[in-house]
């Protein structure tokens, strides 16, 4: 049995889409950067505090893999999370615009049974075409970006501001499925 340790609906429809069944538990971890930290480091933790959080909190039973994600943008070093509101969310998308930004998933996955955990995390390139603040304003007024960190979403309008994806695509969508795969398969995940 599969656990996701997230409220994701991107993640929720990329483990659909790829056959898995699943139960969602949300955790309740703060998403912040320490101090020093470096953004690799970020997701890496606050994706097995994730899954800490909900295999913790789960009854006892047969094993389960509990998997927990977490994702950034980021540019010029600096991570830009999901935005507080619309004119941070303009923000974020002026300065991606015209430039290219690095996309970080970390995952990690516990066994229920014997406590045993699994990190890794992804590194896509994404490269932003041009756009003036009357496009990016409207692109806001949909509210689709206020939910996604770095503000845009590959999977929806947000698609036609990017140029192009160097690395896994579904990793700049919230969970880079391949590795995903590779890792649940070699913990005996069954299809």
């Amino acid at each position: 049995m599969l656990v996701l340790a997230s409220s994701s609906p991107r993640r929720q429809k990329l483990l659909s889409d790829a056959g898995l069944r699943f139960e969602i538990v949300a955790p309740d971890i703060p998403e912040t950067l320490r101090p020093g930290e470096a953004p690799r480091e970020m997701v890496e933790r606050l994706s097995l505090e994730k899954a800490r959080h909900v295999a913790a909190g789960l009854s006892a039973g047969p094993r389960r893999l509990v998997l927990g994600s977490d994702t950034a943008v980021v540019v010029d070093e600096d991570v830009l999370g999901k935005p507080r509101d619309a004119e941070h969310a303009l923000e974020m998308l002026s300065r991606l615009s015209g430039r290219g930004h690095r996309v970080l998933t970390g995952v990690a996955v516990i066994e229920t049974d014997n406590g045993r955990e699994r990190v890794l995390s992804v590194e896509s390139q994404v490269l932003m075409r041009r756009s003036d603040t009357p496009t990016l304003r409207a692109y806001v007024a949909t509210g689709e970006s206020m939910d996604k960190a770095g503000a845009y979403a590959l999977q929806g309008e947000g698609r036609r501001f990017v140029d192009r994806v160097e690395g896994s695509e579904t990793n700049v969508i919230g969970l880079p499925m391949d590795e995903t795969l590779a890792l649940l398969d070699e913990l005996g995940l069954r299809r």
